[in-house]
């Protein structure tokens, strides 16, 4: 028996579709607009019934967590608005949950880039220490 796992992937693209367009122009709540908040990855379950919603904030730590705020606040209506962009059996319950793998990339690609610089290279392939 096949499986059916492209309609699970289609799904989790649909719903991370509508719901970063409702989050950039339809959410009107000052802590989510105030920052920069993007939709990383959506993962519905298979019965439709759940979705976890991973949001990366671009800013400060305190931005991130009033985002979530706010976005759990208008969790309802996104929900509305994404029952009415996709006709879908259920309408799953989205949870909203700040990912901050982004965050620690960029963190990780300074500690190497300080790393790095931080030796310097002669001409015969050794490394000496500044």
């Amino acid at each position: 028996m096949r499986s059916n796992n492209h309609r699970g992937s289609r799904v989790n693209s649909d719903v991370m579709r509508v719901i970063s367009h409702v989050i950039e122009f339809e959410v009107k709540d000052p802590r989510v607009n105030s920052a920069f908040v993007s939709v990383v990855k959506v993962e519905v379950t298979k019965d439709l019934k759940e979705c976890k919603c991973y949001i990366s904030v671009l800013g400060s730590d305190d931005g991130g967590e009033s985002a979530l705020v706010g976005l759990n606040s208008s969790r309802g209506f996104i929900r509305k608005r994404l029952a009415e962009s996709l006709n879908m059996r259920n309408t799953p319950d989205i949870t909203f949950v700040l990912d901050k793998s982004i965050e620690y990339g960029v963190n990780m690609s300074k500690k190497i880039d300080e790393i790095v610089g931080g030796e310097k290279h002669d001409e015969t392939g050794t490394t000496e220490e500044e």
